[in-house]
């Protein structure tokens, strides 16, 4: 019988006493050594995840979800990482699935191969040189459909395609696009999304309970609560960048991060904008208690190889204190640690930054310091470019103890651009890239 066979029904069972067959016989045992020290911090292990069939997975969780992974694998569990609470045990969260671009015509299209993927909370265990999947639970709507990770609207979002960008695919009002995660104390877990962008409570078994979005969004058709709850300013968001890092605070409080500046008053001002903004959301008010604004290092300072400001991103916030966080700014090939403290004085709520009408706006401030806005203080931890054995795009980060990280990147599926990206009998051409788990000792505690 399937361990699903309600088709809702959550994977949950460790590799020792049986994961689900059809997961357990297509997991390949992999990893790398531990890299030797860099500077001050050091890479002290490294655990790989093996390789399991997209199809095998989904389809273990929902039933007939996926009819064709065109040859793609499990991945994308990168997108955070957060402790389950036995030590190696974490939870991770995957993003939208495979996804990439291709042009036609001079114009770029959203691919999406698999679309018939959901995004999952996927628990893992490091166990030497292994990350192995112990626990899957599908995001499901009240109905207990698949949320999918298909765009949410004709009008803001992308438009989907299939794997070649040739046929058009169906938008997705219940679609998420699922970056971070936290666990709750009552077991249930907090997710961020990208499309709205959005924060979603999801109960223990993966049912979305409310997602709560920007003011004046217009999400309809959706299978699950959707409530107006954050500032309308946040509908400036780039495409594919909403939100992306999420930290629970000792006292259930959490906060968001805004992975790129908003696109205020122009997509322009945002690219060229060195700000973005973090938010502070409280579960049992259901509400935004205060935003604050970040100011990143100039690009070249983050990734000596890239001269893009808008290449900056903010993957990963992890809370390291009652009102201290660990931010980090990165591009695709490097990143850097930064610690800073929610101050009450830095709260920018409801002021003139939020009101699209200002000008200049936030993101086109030059020194927003210098123009009286209170910006979060930082100070850096850690380079993980200089750090030897460090993966690129690396987008979640745990706390292991109070001098040692965990760090875990998005491998994108083994996805790539291009029209490269599957062969001539629609299977995917592996970037050979591996999803991994990285501990790094920091010189200091924190």
């Amino acid at each position: 019988m399937s361990p699903h066979a309600a088709g809702r029904r959550r994977v949950h069972r460790s590799v020792a006493t049986g994961l689900p067959l059809a997961l357990a016989a297509v997991l390949v045992a992999a990893g790398t050594a531990a890299a030797a020290p860099s500077g001050n911090a050091r890479v002290v292990r490294t655990a790989t995840l093996g390789e399991i069939p997209l199809g095998t997975f989904s389809n273990a969780l929902l039933p007939g979800s996926v009819s064709d992974d065109r040859g793609v694998k499990l991945g994308g569990i990168g997108s955070d990482i957060y402790p389950a609470g036995r030590k190696g045990e974490y939870w991770t969260v995957t993003d939208r699935g495979p996804n990439g671009q291709i042009k036609v015509d001079g114009k770029k299209r959203r691919t999406f191969p698999v679309p018939g993927f959901d995004p999952a909370i996927v628990k893992i265990r490091v166990a030497g040189k292994d990350v192995e999947v112990i626990d899957a639970i599908p995001l499901t709507t009240a109905s207990g459909k698949a949320v999918t990770g298909l765009p949410d609207q004709r009008s803001r979002d992308e438009a989907p395609y299939t794997f070649d960008a040739r046929t058009p695919l169906s938008y997705d009002p219940n679609g998420l696009d699922t970056e971070g995660i936290v666990r709750a104390g009552d077991g249930s877990f907090w997710l961020v999304d990208e499309y709205g962008p959005s924060l979603v409570h999801v109960s223990a078994r993966g049912r979305v309970l409310a997602r709560y979005v920007p003011e004046g969004l217009g999400l309809t058709g959706a299978d699950y609560p959707v409530v107006e709850a954050l500032p309308s300013v946040l509908l400036h968001r780039k495409v594919n960048r909403g939100f992306e890092g999420l930290a629970q605070l000792p006292g259930g409080d959490l906060v968001m991060a805004l992975q790129s500046p908003l696109s205020l008053p122009d997509g322009d001002a945002g690219e060229a904008s060195r700000t973005t903004r973090l938010l502070r959301f409280s579960p049992r008010e259901k509400a935004v208690t205060a935003e604050y604004a970040y100011r990143f290092d100039p690009v070249n300072v983050v990734d000596p190889s890239e001269d893009d400001t808008s290449e900056l991103k903010i993957s990963s916030v992890v809370a390291v204190g009652r009102d201290r966080l660990l931010v980090e700014e990165r591009t695709d090939k490097a990143a850097r640690l930064q610690l800073v403290r929610l101050g009450r004085g830095a709260d920018i709520l409801g002021g003139p930054w939020d009101d699209d009408t200002t000008s200049p706006s936030l993101e086109q401030l030059d020194d927003p310091a210098a123009a009286g806005v209170p910006v979060l203080s930082k100070r850096l931890v850690v380079d993980l470019g200089k750090v030897a054995g460090v993966p690129g795009k690396i987008e979640g980060i745990a706390r292991v103890d109070h001098d040692t990280l965990a760090l875990v990147n998005d491998n994108d599926f083994g996805m790539t651009d291009g029209e490269g990206a599957f062969d001539a009998r629609g299977r995917l051409v592996d970037s050979g890239v591996r999803t991994t788990v990285t501990y790094v000792r920091l010189p200091k505690g924190l």
